[in-house]
Protein backbone atom coordinates (compact mmCIF):
# COMPACT_ATOMS: atom_id res chain seq x y z
CA UNK A 1 0.00 0.00 0.00
CA UNK A 2 1.42 3.40 -0.95
CA UNK A 3 1.17 6.34 1.37
CA UNK A 4 0.58 9.95 0.44
CA UNK A 5 3.72 12.04 0.85
CA UNK A 6 3.27 15.07 3.09
CA UNK A 7 6.10 17.62 3.15
CA UNK A 8 7.29 18.82 6.54
CA UNK A 9 7.74 22.55 7.04
CA UNK A 10 11.39 22.15 8.07
CA UNK A 11 12.33 19.98 5.07
CA UNK A 12 11.28 22.46 2.37
CA UNK A 13 14.08 23.63 0.06
CA UNK A 14 13.48 27.30 -0.77
CA UNK A 15 15.03 28.91 -3.84
CA UNK A 16 15.19 32.60 -4.76
CA UNK A 17 13.63 33.64 -8.07
CA UNK A 18 13.88 37.09 -9.65
CA UNK A 19 11.22 38.32 -12.10
CA UNK A 20 11.68 41.38 -14.30
CA UNK A 21 8.32 43.16 -14.56
CA UNK A 22 9.26 45.38 -17.53
CA UNK A 23 6.27 45.50 -19.93
CA UNK A 24 4.61 42.49 -18.29
CA UNK A 25 0.84 42.63 -17.75
CA UNK A 26 0.12 43.05 -14.03
CA UNK A 27 -2.34 40.16 -13.75
CA UNK A 28 -0.05 37.67 -15.50
CA UNK A 29 2.85 38.76 -13.34
CA UNK A 30 0.79 38.37 -10.18
CA UNK A 31 -0.57 34.93 -11.08
CA UNK A 32 2.90 33.55 -11.85
CA UNK A 33 4.35 35.07 -8.68
CA UNK A 34 1.49 33.71 -6.55
CA UNK A 35 1.95 30.19 -7.95
CA UNK A 36 5.68 30.31 -7.16
CA UNK A 37 5.04 31.67 -3.66
CA UNK A 38 2.59 28.84 -2.98
CA UNK A 39 4.95 26.20 -4.38
CA UNK A 40 2.58 24.88 -7.06
CA UNK A 41 5.52 24.41 -9.45
CA UNK A 42 7.12 21.80 -7.19
CA UNK A 43 6.30 18.09 -7.11
CA UNK A 44 6.11 18.27 -3.29
CA UNK A 45 3.25 20.81 -3.30
CA UNK A 46 0.69 20.50 -0.53
CA UNK A 47 -2.07 23.07 -0.06
CA UNK A 48 -1.70 23.12 3.74
CA UNK A 49 2.11 23.60 3.87
CA UNK A 50 4.14 26.60 2.70
CA UNK A 51 6.41 24.91 0.14
CA UNK A 52 6.97 27.94 -2.08
CA UNK A 53 10.08 29.88 -3.05
CA UNK A 54 11.11 33.47 -2.43
CA UNK A 55 10.16 35.83 -5.27
CA UNK A 56 11.93 39.10 -6.08
CA UNK A 57 10.12 41.39 -8.52
CA UNK A 58 12.18 44.22 -10.01
CA UNK A 59 11.13 47.13 -12.25
CA UNK A 60 7.65 47.28 -10.71
CA UNK A 61 7.26 50.83 -12.04
CA UNK A 62 7.38 49.50 -15.64
CA UNK A 63 4.50 47.02 -15.28
CA UNK A 64 1.74 47.23 -17.91
CA UNK A 65 -2.04 47.28 -17.69
CA UNK A 66 -4.21 46.40 -20.69
CA UNK A 67 -7.12 48.38 -22.09
CA UNK A 68 -8.20 51.43 -20.13
CA UNK A 69 -7.45 49.95 -16.72
CA UNK A 70 -4.77 52.56 -16.09
CA UNK A 71 -7.43 55.30 -15.89
CA UNK A 72 -10.58 53.37 -14.91
CA UNK A 73 -9.42 50.68 -12.49
CA UNK A 74 -9.41 51.79 -8.86
CA UNK A 75 -7.43 50.56 -5.88
CA UNK A 76 -9.39 50.72 -2.63
CA UNK A 77 -8.16 51.07 0.95
CA UNK A 78 -10.14 51.37 4.16
CA UNK A 79 -8.94 53.07 7.32
CA UNK A 80 -11.23 51.02 9.55
CA UNK A 81 -13.32 54.02 10.51
CA UNK A 82 -16.85 54.76 9.21
CA UNK A 83 -16.60 56.50 5.84
CA UNK A 84 -12.90 55.68 5.63
CA UNK A 85 -12.91 54.17 2.12
CA UNK A 86 -10.26 55.70 -0.14
CA UNK A 87 -10.15 55.08 -3.89
CA UNK A 88 -7.04 55.68 -6.01
CA UNK A 89 -6.72 55.16 -9.75
CA UNK A 90 -4.01 52.78 -10.92
CA UNK A 91 -2.38 55.59 -12.93
CA UNK A 92 -1.81 57.51 -9.71
CA UNK A 93 -0.89 54.38 -7.73
CA UNK A 94 1.73 53.26 -10.27
CA UNK A 95 3.16 56.77 -10.38
CA UNK A 96 3.45 57.23 -6.60
CA UNK A 97 3.70 53.68 -5.16
CA UNK A 98 4.36 51.05 -7.88
CA UNK A 99 5.41 48.51 -5.24
CA UNK A 100 1.98 48.65 -3.60
CA UNK A 101 0.22 47.99 -6.91
CA UNK A 102 2.18 44.78 -7.51
CA UNK A 103 1.88 43.63 -3.88
CA UNK A 104 -1.88 44.23 -3.95
CA UNK A 105 -2.27 42.16 -7.12
CA UNK A 106 -0.25 39.24 -5.73
CA UNK A 107 -2.00 39.42 -2.34
CA UNK A 108 -5.35 39.03 -4.07
CA UNK A 109 -4.22 35.73 -5.62
CA UNK A 110 -3.04 34.10 -2.38
CA UNK A 111 -5.18 32.38 0.28
CA UNK A 112 -6.86 34.72 2.76
CA UNK A 113 -5.56 33.06 5.92
CA UNK A 114 -2.39 32.76 8.02
CA UNK A 115 -0.78 30.52 5.40
CA UNK A 116 -1.38 33.14 2.71
CA UNK A 117 0.13 35.87 4.89
CA UNK A 118 3.17 33.67 5.53
CA UNK A 119 3.57 33.10 1.78
CA UNK A 120 3.22 36.83 1.07
CA UNK A 121 6.13 37.56 3.41
CA UNK A 122 8.41 35.79 0.90
CA UNK A 123 7.57 38.38 -1.77
CA UNK A 124 10.09 41.20 -2.27
CA UNK A 125 9.10 43.97 -4.72
CA UNK A 126 11.34 46.82 -5.89
CA UNK A 127 10.43 49.76 -8.13
CA UNK A 128 13.84 49.90 -9.84
CA UNK A 129 16.18 47.35 -11.36
CA UNK A 130 18.37 46.94 -8.24
CA UNK A 131 17.69 44.61 -5.31
CA UNK A 132 19.74 43.79 -2.18
CA UNK A 133 19.38 39.99 -2.49
CA UNK A 134 22.44 39.21 -4.64
CA UNK A 135 23.91 37.06 -1.85
CA UNK A 136 21.01 34.59 -2.22
CA UNK A 137 21.98 34.01 -5.89
CA UNK A 138 18.46 34.29 -7.35
CA UNK A 139 17.69 32.59 -10.63
CA UNK A 140 15.93 34.62 -13.36
CA UNK A 141 12.39 33.65 -14.31
CA UNK A 142 11.02 34.59 -17.72
CA UNK A 143 7.35 35.05 -18.47
CA UNK A 144 6.28 33.86 -21.91
CA UNK A 145 3.66 36.26 -23.22
CA UNK A 146 2.61 38.08 -26.37
CA UNK A 147 4.27 41.50 -26.71
CA UNK A 148 2.07 44.53 -26.00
Amino acid sequence: MTRTYTPKAGQVQRDWIVIDATDVVLGRLASHAAAILRGKHKPTFAPHVDTGDFVIIVNAEKVALTGQKLQKKMAYRHSGYPGGLTATSYAELLEKHPVRAVEKAVRGMLPKNTLGRQQLSKLKVYAGAEHPHAAQQPTPYTLDQVAQ
